[in-house]
């Protein structure tokens, strides 16, 4: 009987942590365990963990690992092949979310259910760009880009490719959003002749997109936006400004959609079907109304967490008070830990991957620490309820903060004393009314107006008043990224910090802490230098750091739709550097001055440097003789002169680029933008003695037309990086080129494979890391395409090592 206690429970709370923690095991290696292997440690730790054994807990977290690596196979499986090149295709499908609309683009996740030429894509789901035309006037297409609606049925031309994503240190993954997401390609429409619609928009997304469209058509006002999200978590009309300003409150869990709004619906039906019971007394002969009301409560939450779009949050609760209304049919009785064990399992037992969504661990461990450190029955009084929501957004604020910085890279300052009033009035007040707006359109159109005025009108006077300290520059708490074990060790301070009257707890846990929330930063020295070469695809953002100074070479293309700036500024956070106070644009571009506007907003203060001519506003000019030093770092400008081809050229802007020549103590530095055979010999004619450089950036991408024979034996590099989109339209770098570089006995990186790309020229030599490698990624698709590439000799041979 002794030994019987040692037993952990089938599905209790350490078999779920057992598995809880062999999934995240597995996402955390570089590499998969071989399927071969996983399959059958799977079946093993499956039988282990279901006999009655004290080594249940143990057997669930092996089957934790081993389930979640089968997952992964099979996930990576799914998707188009890592090094397949794009094909255009024409699929057939429904456009399955709801299409997110901008003036240069259109972006929607699309299921395709029939593709004669690409059998793999049926029953797939891609992630669809749909681009305005880049000139011309407006056709018959992009009138039909307009008309995607969610639930509609689509015939589709597009251009496929596998999943792909920039890598840059702080940066945005897009590689496991795919995985996460159940993404197999992403794809571009391209043929809008071909493309038409097959059937209107119907069904669950069509009504979700119909509803968001009278919230915004029935309240005229600016808060409708969050309304929207409030009510179907419907977030395409929050701006990147909004999305900044939440963040800089710690505002952001409100309002996407969160287990609270779950529950009060949850709560409103089993009320509602208590009322009826006890209306109709009858109805408890047939069914006890505990049982009829917990059940209620389960299906309303099920259903509401569906129209909310299922994500992370909404799914957790749905399933907390699924098990507690399963627990209330069978007369068992299920605590709110059992409850969460019970949630978790139901939610890796089908998809371990979950994981990988930083809502899990935001979810699962705000309840966890709450469960562990508050006490537990229900407060009495209006002081003791007071207390309790005070202790409990102190537990949050504090248990909380070491996943915040490890997921997001920060937190907000004012954060835990803007919750503590936003809580209560947005989700005892905004939410019901928005909830109930939606309950009534759905049983009659025009029916929520009034119900979702007064939310706006309740939101918009609180937001009126917060606006100003979102806006406050030091509203948000970077930091840099500590080491990986920085966040173990910080949530072990933290548990010693709440460990009840914990001697020494305070300045254990502070020194447990201190690797995460004040990392050492690995800046240079006085005459170091260090570039990061930005991964921003086709175009070209490098930044240069010397002791105390920064400057942004290029900022790289548009950054698009997904929100905030996700490329350069992540960068500068993971790092711990301070924005650059001056940019140094090579020539007017796209690919290389497309993200200045953006970058210009959330950093009003920057010095711009450009050629002549140039239509940027404000700018300086960047011209030969110019030359400045910082921290024992001389930085001189090499090209263009005073007299450089007129503007409207063939060629004219390339060559008028500006060729920037940075030297410190340890070596040069040559970033010569996208000059091309005309420039070169410019350069070798008037200052060929000051080209010979320990790090070059290729120019111009690599093009056909750009490093000379002569040029690149000038340069003699050590080591020429290359940034280059995958598999671009252009074909650059072009293996000649490459070949040239090598042959002159320099090392070729490119961005397309390795991702950012540190480089270090201080008193320890160069020095290097390849981001993609650093943080080795088991679905990095770089990686598995060449080990495809490895493994077959025939690919490897046809693709070449421009592939």
């Amino acid at each position: 009987m002794a030994a019987d206690r040692t037993v952990s429970p089938l599905l209790g709370p350490a078999c779920a942590a057992g598995v809880v923690t062999g999934a995240l095991a597995c996402v955390l290696l570089p590499v998969l365990p071989p399927l071969w292997a996983s399959v059958p440690a799977a079946a093993v730790a499956a039988l282990g963990w279901v006999l009655r054994w004290r080594g249940r807990a143990a057997a669930a977290l092996l089957f934790g690992l081993a389930w979640t690596s089968c997952h992964g196979y099979w996930a990576l499986q799914a998707q188009l092949p890592a090094g397949a090149a794009a094909q255009d295709v024409i699929v057939r499908g429904q456009v399955v979310d709801l299409p997110k609309q901008a003036p240069g683009y259109t972006r929607f996740e699309f299921r395709v259910d029939a593709s004669d030429a690409t059998p793999m894509l049926r029953g797939k789901r891609l992630q669809v760009f749909w681009h305005a035309p880049r000139r011309g006037p407006v056709d018959a297409g992009t009138d039909q880009r307009h008309r995607l609606h969610a639930g509609a049925d689509w015939q589709l031309s597009l251009r496929v490719r596998p999943p792909r994503s920039r890598i840059n240190p702080g940066g945005f993954d897009g590689e496991r959003h795919a995985l996460l997401h159940g993404l197999a390609a992403s794809g571009n429409v391209r043929d809008a002749g071909t493309t038409r619609q097959l059937r209107p928009a119907h069904g669950l997304p069509a009504w979700r997109e119909r509803t968001s469209a009278a919230i915004a058509t029935q309240i005229a006002h600016p808060s409708a936006r969050f309304i929207q999200a409030l009510a179907l978590g419907d977030t395409r009309g929050l701006s990147d400004i909004d999305w900044a300003q939440l963040r800089a409150l710690g505002l952001t869990h409100l309002i996407a959609i969160s287990g609270f709004h779950v529950g009060l619906v949850a709560g409103f039906a089993a009320l509602l079907c208590s009322v009826l019971w006890r209306s109709w007394p009858g109805l408890a002969g047939f069914w006890p109304r505990p049982q009829a009301a917990a059940c209620a409560a389960a299906v309303a939450a099920a259903g509401y967490a569906v129209v909310a779009g299922s994500e992370l949050p909404t799914v957790r609760t749905a399933l907390m008070i699924a098990v507690v209304a399963l627990a209330r049919v069978v007369r068992r009785p299920v605590t709110v830990a059992q409850g969460l064990a019970l949630a978790a399992l139901a939610m890796l037992l089908p998809a371990p991957l979950s994981v990988l969504s930083a809502g899990f661990w935001l979810s699962f461990g705000g309840v966890l620490w709450l469960l562990w450190c508050l006490p537990q029955g229900r407060p009495k009084g209006f002081s003791a309820m007071l207390r309790g929501a005070v202790a409990g957004q102190g537990v949050a604020s504090v248990a909380l903060l070491p996943l915040a910085v490890a997921l997001f890279g920060g937190t907000a300052r004012l954060g835990p004393l803007v919750n503590l009033p936003v809580i209560p009035l947005w989700s005892l007040l905004v939410v019901p009314l928005a909830l109930l707006g939606t309950a009534l359109e759905a049983l009659h159109s025009g029916a929520g107006q009034w119900p979702w005025r007064a939310a706006a009108w309740v939101f918009d006077a609180s937001w009126q008043l917060m606006r100003p300290l979102a806006e406050h520059p030091q509203a948000m708490w970077w930091l840099a990224q500590g080491p990986a074990w920085a966040l173990p060790a910080a949530l072990l301070g933290v548990f010693w910090w709440l460990l009840p009257r914990g001697a020494g707890a305070v300045l254990a846990g502070s020194l447990l802490c201190l690797p995460l929330l004040w990392p050492a930063r690995s800046a240079p020295q006085r005459g170091e230098l260090e570039l990061v070469v930005h991964d921003v695809g086709q175009g070209t953002a490098v930044l240069l750091r010397t002791a105390h100074h920064a400057l942004w070479y290029d900022v790289g293309p548009p950054a698009g739709s997904e929100g905030e700036e996700r490329m350069l500024l992540p960068t500068l956070r993971a790092l711990g550097q301070a924005p650059p106070a001056r940019v140094m644009i090579s020539h007017d571009h796209l690919d290389h001055s497309g993200n200045l506007a953006a970058l210009r907003r959330q950093l009003p203060g920057l010095e711009i440097l450009a050629p002549r001519g140039s239509a940027i506003a404000t700018a300086g000019p960047c011209q030969q003789g110019l030359r400045w030093q910082w921290d024992g770092v001389d930085f001189q400008v090499l090209h263009p002169p005073d007299a450089v081809p007129a503007a409207g050229m063939k060629g004219a802007d390339n060559e008028a680029s500006c060729v920037l020549r940075v030297a410190g103590a340890h070596g040069v530095v040559l970033l010569p933008g996208d000059i091309g055979r005309p420039g070169e010999q410019a350069l070798l004619a008037g200052a060929a003695g000051a080209l010979r450089a320990d790090v070059v950036l290729v120019p111009h991408h690599g093009s056909g037309g750009s490093s000379t024979a002569g040029w690149v034996k000038a340069v003699a590099p050590q080591l020429a990086l290359v940034s280059a989109g995958h598999q671009n339209r252009f074909g650059h770098p072009k293996r000649d080129v490459v070949q040239r570089w090598q042959a002159a006995g320099a090392e070729v990186l490119s961005t397309a494979e390795s991702g950012a790309i540190r480089v270090w020229l201080g008193a320890q030599g160069l020095q290097l890391r390849e981001q993609r490698i650093h943080a080795a990624r088991w679905w990095d698709a770089a990686g598995r395409a060449r080990s495809a590439a490895i493994l077959s000799p025939i690919e490897q041979a046809a693709v070449g090592p421009e592939g």
